[in-house]
């Protein structure tokens, strides 16, 4: 049976495929041949990444997957774990100077996959421009893989006595909802920030990236909708494995802070909202919270080890897509590429926008945040609202581009 840490691949179905991603722009057009060299190349150093699904004993298990890993020329999707993607969890793509990788959101979260982009783009511009980079910092084939990327992140911790913590809150029920009543048609916009304008203003009201952004989309909400009663939910993404002390493994274990913005809350007052919003952080975002999310964790594994791989697939496709939050921010906190930056013009992230209306993933590198506001409707009427919000504080943005929301899907299991 998987032990609660092991990625549970039966939370991807094709009602929600549970897809992840990101997208990097080169200051160059992407190279094919090179890059297929590059993602085989690195099978070696990331085996846990070049796997397939295998059913087995009431549980979906990540098995090794010896074909080659798709890289196709086009933005098109394509399903993971289907014929065409060579049954992978992974896919890579590529379109001009852009290129994208896409995996199961249940094999890894952001700071699983951040070093294996990083490693990819290492050794793509290092061969594509004939270049010498510094190693230091980077996970390439050759390199020894530690017990603390591949392990039990949380060895030697008593999940199993954790204690419910004094600063666990209870999730809004009657939230906001920027998508209630439209048709379903995600999209996504690509937004550059400058670091220097935005940190000023993080500065300013005494916030964090992730406390700043909550206040900015809460206050976009109430004017979008000013006559709405509902408390604005915003989630916060916390990295339990960092939490606790393992920076370096690969399983998804993220989890949210919760954020609630009522409506007689006074954003007007920036620094205010920005004062309750960091007061909300703090309190969440601790260790003995992280461990007691690891022990719920586990006992839902353990509860849904006793349940009939059909009847996992079946409850998840009816529940695990539903809204939870008005809005999700994500921020991995990685603030550079290092020797890559020069050659590097953009880094998105992406996640489905199904657990929020609108999701934001936000990173930095370059001088630049890098937002990526995917929602699961086609209006702009609200991001148009949350980017007069950044221009009246004196933010400026660039809107780099918009598309429809293009991750892969996933392929049915196949039972028998």
């Amino acid at each position: 049976m998987a032990e609660f840490y092991d990625p549970m691949l039966y939370m991807s179905t094709p009602d929600r495929p549970n897809t992840m991603g990101v997208v990097v722009g080169l200051k160059e057009a992407v190279d094919g041949n090179v890059l297929r060299d590059v993602v085989e190349s690195l099978r070696v150093r990331f085996p846990y990444f070049y796997v397939k699904a295998a059913p087995r004993d009431k549980d979906l298990l990540p098995e090794e997957n010896p074909l080659p890993m798709t890289v196709r020329n086009t933005w098109a999707p394509i399903k993971l774990g289907s014929q065409e993607s060579n049954l992978h969890l992974a896919a890579w793509k590529y379109e001009g100077r852009l290129l994208c990788f896409e995996i199961a959101h249940t094999l890894t979260d952001g700071a699983g996959l951040l070093p294996y982009i990083k490693s990819a783009l290492f050794l793509y511009l290092s061969n594509k421009l004939g270049l010498s980079l510094d190693r230091t910092g980077f996970r390439l084939p050759g390199d020894n893989i530690p017990e603390s990327e591949t392990g039990d992140p949380f060895a030697g911790l008593d999940i199993d006595g954790a204690k419910r913590p004094s600063s666990a809150k209870e999730p809004a029920i009657d939230f906001y909802r920027l998508g209630e009543g439209a048709d379903p048609d995600p999209r996504v916009t690509y937004i550059r920030l400058p670091e220097a304008q935005f940190m000023e203003r993080c500065k300013d009201n005494a916030a964090s990236p992730n406390a700043f952004l909550s206040v900015m989309f809460a206050r976009a909400v109430r004017r979008h909708d000013p006559a709405s009663e509902k408390t604005v939910s915003v989630s916060v993404s916390v990295d339990h494995k960092a939490m606790l002390g393992n920076h370096d493994n690969y399983r998804m274990a993220s989890g949210a802070v919760e954020l609630d913005f009522p409506k007689d809350m006074q954003l007007n007052d920036l620094k205010g909202a920005c004062a309750v919003a960091r007061m909300q952080l703090t309190e969440q975002a601790r260790p003995e919270n992280s461990l007691w999310a690891m022990r719920q964790m586990k006992a839902l594994c353990d509860k849904m080890n006793q349940v009939p791989l059909e009847m996992k697939l079946d409850l998840v496709s009816k529940d695990a897509g539903r809204s939870r939050w008005s809005v999700s921010i994500s921020y991995p906190r990685m603030r550079t590429l290092g020797p890559l930056d020069p050659y590097v013009e953009s880094l998105y992230m992406l996640s489905e926008p199904s657990v929020a209306d609108v999701i934001c993933e936000v990173t930095c590198i370059n001088n630049s945040f890098f937002l990526a506001v995917a929602q699961s409707f086609a209006s702009d009427a609200f991001l148009n609202v949350f980017l007069g919000e950044l221009s009246s504080i004196g933010i400026d943005y660039e809107v780099v581009r918009k598309e429809p929301f293009r991750l892969c899907g996933m392929e049915p299991v196949k039972l028998v």
